[in-house]
């Protein structure tokens, strides 16, 4: 039953394993994969250290200012809307007010007599201006006296809605409508009592044109909309965008509020817009507002662009930056890693070379004795046969001696070279031209040469200066590498050496061949002593010798390789005397 919690766990440590995997660098030293790692790390921990902030700092900025911008736009519609809403009550207070004071001055019988009523209209009209016609409608519905424009005594309202609102309240503002008139107006209505206890109503009208005065009054630019609306969605003014007056308003109503608010919708046409509204307290009306929020928001958008390329041009600054400074980082580590690298192995180097030289002059010595006493004893043998008148194959035993005090000798300047290698023999410098040296070496293998068909080249350079160096040791040098050089080619190969000078104090001897070249891997360790390529054939002490031998004299030697294309190593050598002048050959 447990076995489901372990998988959980297991998934678990896989992914923080993996996620570790990520960060981790490969154990290989200094492999070039693990500077990639290392610049890669290092470069995503520096983009996240700065871009991360950045862009937290840049989102709480965009909204903060979208916020402000949009209430710095946005408040001033409200206001404007209240401010409105307010005029329109006030205008429709005082409408009625005018009406109720009319009919709780004037009693039934006046307001019934035409010529009273005409007087009092005419009053009404110089005071007020709106009013289109007034009339006296009694309790059963009909009007029995009427002024204005239209022919509308003896007309009867008892089924008219309005007619019934004005009996229960009192007093009644009716929203925009037709009626008789067949001509947008608005009706209030006042409800009184005559002497006899009969109701009765005083019924005023106004057209709409006060209305459309007020919503163009509120100064809107022509990107804006600005109407009324009753309560159930029809326009009681015309609207730019949305119909003509008593036509249907083709969007759903919002939520009832009476005080300023805005909100954003969908228009008709697709586009997002702000819809500023208030209801009226207490007439049937809704005061809209409806701006574009392309053209309310033009600033902002203008103002986010130019935010949008101050970052995107940041963040590229400062990916530049980071990119520059870690791979600058990364390469200043990989070389120090690398000196330190090559100090330990120059140091490593040099402590096997000393060994070496250690061992090779106790070998020497040792072999010097019995080395001496054989050439002793092998010259007193060739006296006493020498000497000797009736000795019978006196010649034989001559050439025996001989041979015998040829190989001491040789043995002899074997040792002698191997106290050089360790640096007990005293170095006997003089001037001497490398080309010469190089041609002296080459007798000793022509002959290999020819039996292989390998060609030498030589390409010497004309007035190169004399350099300050050891004969002898010159000619181990060239003879080392141009062993290695033979052992590298094929029957039929080429090897070129050349000589040139590098600068005005050093001369370079370049050996190369097309032979079968060195992978990298191999040129990493050739001056490493026991190190060979040549299986039991080679002892995998020439090239340290050879690099000893240089680096005694004062010199320098770099190798260039190439797996399959051929080697080509340069010897570079001082031409200062010991004494610090120079000296041209």
């Amino acid at each position: 039953m447990s076995t489901p919690n372990n998988a959980t766990e297991d998934i678990g440590h896989k992914s923080w394993a993996d996620g570790l995997k990520f960060w981790a660098l490969p154990e290989d030293g200094a492999s070039p994969g693990r500077y990639r790692v290392l610049r890669r790390n290092i470069f995503t921990l520096m983009i996240l250290v700065t871009i991360v902030p950045l862009v937290i700092m840049a989102g709480i900025n965009y909204h903060e200012y979208e916020t402000g911008l949009k209430q710095e736009i946005l408040n001033p519609l409200k206001a404007t809307v209240s401010r409105t809403t307010h005029s329109f009550d006030l205008f429709l207070a005082q409408r009625l007010s005018a009406v109720s004071f009319v009919a709780s001055a004037y009693g039934y019988d006046d307001m019934v007599d035409e010529k009273s009523l005409g007087r009092i209209f005419r009053v009404m009209r110089e005071e007020f201006g709106e009013f289109v016609d007034l009339g006296v409608i009694n309790g059963q519905g009909l009007q029995v006296a009427y002024v204005g424009p239209y022919d509308l005594k003896g007309k009867d309202y008892s089924e008219q809605n309005w007619f019934h609102l004005a009996q229960i309240k009192g007093t009644y503002i009716s929203d925009v409508f037709m009626g008789y008139r067949k001509f947008p107006h608005i009706a209030f209505a006042v409800q009184r009592w005559d002497k006899k206890g009969q109701r009765w109503i005083l019924r005023a009208t106004i057209d709409t044109g006060r209305l459309n005065k007020f919503v163009a009054s509120m100064g809107l630019d022509g990107a804006s909309d600005a109407f009324l609306l009753n309560k159930e969605g029809v326009l009681q003014t015309p609207s730019r965008f949305y119909g003509k007056t008593l036509e249907k308003f083709p969007l759903q109503l919002p939520p009832v509020t009476y005080q300023a608010n805005v909100t954003e919708i969908m228009d008709g046409h697709g586009d997002r817009a702000f819809f500023a509204y208030t209801y009226f307290t207490d007439y049937p009306y809704i005061l809209a507002v409806v701006k574009q929020r392309a053209e309310v928001m033009k600033p902002w958008y203008s103002m986010k662009t130019e935010l949008v390329v101050v970052f995107l041009v940041s963040v590229i600054v400062i990916f530049l930056v980071v990119f520059r400074l870690t791979d600058l980082l990364v390469k200043r580590l990989q070389e120090s890693e690398e000196k330190r690298e090559a100090a330990f192995r120059e140091m490593e180097h040099n402590h096997k070379l000393s060994s070496i030289g250690r061992l090779a002059a106790g070998v020497a010595h040792e072999i010097n004795n019995p080395i001496a006493i054989i050439n002793e004893k092998a010259g007193l043998m060739k006296d006493l046969i020498e000497y000797a008148d009736a000795f019978p194959q006196k010649e034989r035993f001559l050439t025996i001696t001989d041979s015998i005090l040829n190989a001491v000798n040789r043995c002899g300047s074997i040792t002698h070279r191997l106290l050089g290698f360790a640096r007990r023999m005293d170095v006997s410098i003089e001037i001497l031209d490398v080309g010469d040296v190089v041609k002296e070496t080459l007798t000793f293998l022509e002959k290999e040469a020819l039996y292989h068909n390998i060609h030498l080249q030589l390409e010497f350079a004309d007035g190169l200066p004399g350099v300050a160096s050891d004969r002898g040791q010159l000619q181990q040098v060239f003879l080392n590498l141009l062993n290695n050089a033979l052992a590298a080619v094929e029957d039929g190969g080429v090897i070129t050496i050349s000589t040139q000078a590098k600068d005005p104090e050093t001369v370079a001897v370049t050996i190369r061949d097309n032979g079968c070249g060195m992978s990298a891997e191999t040129l990493e360790h050739i001056f490493e002593p026991f190190f060979t390529t040549k299986g039991a054939r080679g002892t995998g002490l020439g090239l340290p010798i050879t690099y000893g031998i240089i680096k005694k004299l004062g010199g320098d030697i770099e190798v260039q390789s190439k797996q399959g294309e051929g080697t080509a190593i340069t010897v570079l050598f001082p031409v200062k005397t010991p004494d610090g002048s120079n000296f041209s050959y």
